[in-house]
């Protein structure tokens, strides 16, 4: 019996092949556990450090605060419509892009007036009763407010027209 067990190390000591299998084995198993932690990591920065980035980007938009609106309000008009004897008493206020824009439309104001007075004067109660008509009217008067008052000049920039009063008689 004792000879049996020599025998059986002799016999893996003669295989040469068993004993490099077993460590070739052993670091395939080592070299794809190392990708997998390194995958898994890197997997792992992606997804905690790239989302932190959006995140810091929205805090950053959320910080900068909208600028307030700035706001010039025209006296009211009161205008013979065209096509009949009725007329239009009508409030306007002007959205303006900046606080520059505002301060040249209130240098340009009597210009600013006669401009709308004259577009308002040229419709008839019919074309600005409806909403589409309003719209349209409001249209205008951007327009008109927007082109130069001076040759070479820079045109006013309004960001909108609002009417806050409109009564036809």
């Amino acid at each position: 019996m004792a000879t049996a067990k020599p025998k059986e190390v002799d016999a893996k000591a003669t295989d040469g092949e068993e004993a490099p299998k077993k460590k070739s084995k052993m670091m395939l198993f080592i070299i794809i556990g190392v990708l997998v932690l390194l995958l898994g990591g890197g997997a792992a920065y992606y997804f905690l450090m790239m989302k932190k980035e959006p995140e810091q980007s929205t805090e950053v938009k959320k910080a900068v605060e909208p600028k307030d609106p700035i706001y010039v309000v025209l006296d009211p008009f009161t205008v013979n419509l065209s096509g009949g004897g009725q007329y239009l008493q009508m409030a306007i206020t002007l959205q303006m892009k900046d606080d520059k824009g505002g301060v040249r439309l209130k240098a340009y104001l009597p210009s600013v007036r006669s401009r709308i007075l004259l577009l308002i004067s040229s419709k008839t109660a019919e074309e600005i009763t409806n909403e589409e008509g309003k719209l349209t009217l409001k249209a205008d008067i951007k327009a008109a407010i927007e082109k130069p008052f001076a040759e070479g000049a820079t045109p006013i920039e309004l960001t909108e027209v609002l009417i806050t009063a409109f009564v036809i008689q």
